[in-house]
């Protein structure tokens, strides 16, 4: 039987983008930054793919940072959307089995992806292949007040996810990468309060950034 996906549904794509123009701003921000902390360890820009990709939101980000970056994304709604915004190159596929060859990319990122994959191990050890440096990772984090919230309201898109703790996210990170790792790094952003654009080593900020640098590159 095919996993639901809640990113099939056409009305989800044409307002996904919405959040992050309103209410989400303020997290978008903080989640930049955080990522941009891990990009910076993984080199200069170079290529990158963002798997999981939805409308594209992070994927135009990272190209107008300078990285020459593709997007790839399972629901045919989402990908439509990213079409209809512009930017990169978008391509349909499974996070499971993705139509790239081995270090094909510089890096890999999964930005609020991984939590809705149905084999999330299968799509590190894919993201893993393609990519030469490492891995970026953004996730929302089960231990945090925004992960209990999300879980409470009972709406379809985060009962269809898995949300991880900074600590259940490294293990998985490390047992899912069949190459040396150098360091594997994490940090959490958006704690509650005046707190929320802070970049912190506590476990409880609403999104996690993990950053995987390869040791054989």
């Amino acid at each position: 039987m095919t996993p639901f996906n809640p990113f099939d549904d056409a009305a989800i794509a044409g307002g996904y983008e919405s959040w992050y123009e309103t209410e989400g701003a303020g997290a978008d921000q903080a989640e930049r930054r955080l990522l941009n902390r891990w990009l910076a360890r993984l080199g200069p820009p170079g290529t990158a793919l963002e798997i999981g990709c939805g409308t594209g939101h992070f994927t135009r980000w990272l190209a107008a940072l300078g990285w020459q970056v593709a997007g790839v994304d399972v629901a045919a709604p989402m990908l439509a959307e990213a079409a209809r915004r512009g930017g990169p190159a978008y391509v349909r596929a499974h996070s499971g089995g993705l139509p790239f060859a081995d270090a094909a990319f510089d890096v890999a990122l999964m930005i609020t992806s991984l939590e809705f994959m149905p084999d999330p191990a299968r799509a590190l050890r894919e993201a893993a292949r393609v990519a030469r440096r490492g891995l970026a990772l953004g996730v929302l984090n089960a231990w945090s007040l925004m992960g209990w919230q999300r879980k409470r309201s009972r709406l379809p898109v985060w009962q269809a996810a898995h949300f991880y703790s900074p600590f259940e996210l490294s293990r998985r990170a490390r047992e899912c990468c069949a190459r040396p790792i150098a360091r594997v790094e994490w940090a959490t952003t958006l704690l509650p309060g005046c707190l929320e654009q802070r970049i912190s080593r506590l476990p409880f900020g609403g999104f996690i950034g993990l950053c995987v640098v390869f040791g054989d590159t």
